[in-house]
């Protein structure tokens, strides 16, 4: 359990480290906060390649899958989580749990944002 603990922080730290520096790449004066789409996306793939490839490669290392996808994908992007929930339902044939899971958490984390800020608006005062 310690073990497993410490590679998915040593995995996290390079995760954050690496989105952080990616979040230094700016794009010319755009509005839309492509930096973070990308780094979504690219964590989408990363969680699923990982998952992939090892399951055929090294089938049952599980704290390297744990380094990779908990500890880098986590840390890069925790989007990257809720692609591979979303996608393991659709392919499970929950169609209708994905889809309700993915507008939820798309509407409910918002929303939840939004509170968070008027909260910290509340106390700040």
């Amino acid at each position: 359990m310690v073990i497993n603990c410490l590679a998915v922080g040593f995995g996290g730290f390079i995760g954050s480290a690496l989105r952080y520096l990616f979040s230094l790449v700016k794009f010319e004066s755009l509005a839309f906060p492509i930096t973070t789409l990308v780094t979504n996306v690219i964590g989408s793939f990363a969680i699923m390649f990982f998952a992939g490839m090892l399951s055929k490669t090294l089938p049952g290392n599980e704290r390297l899958l744990l380094f990779l996808r908990v500890g880098i994908c986590g840390g890069f992007t925790t989007f990257s989580t809720f692609s591979a929930e979303t996608l393991t339902l659709l392919e499970n044939g929950n169609a209708t749990f994905g889809i309700c899971y993915a507008v939820a958490s798309c509407i409910i984390c918002v929303l939840a944002a939004w509170l968070g800020q008027l909260a910290a608006n509340a106390f700040a005062a």
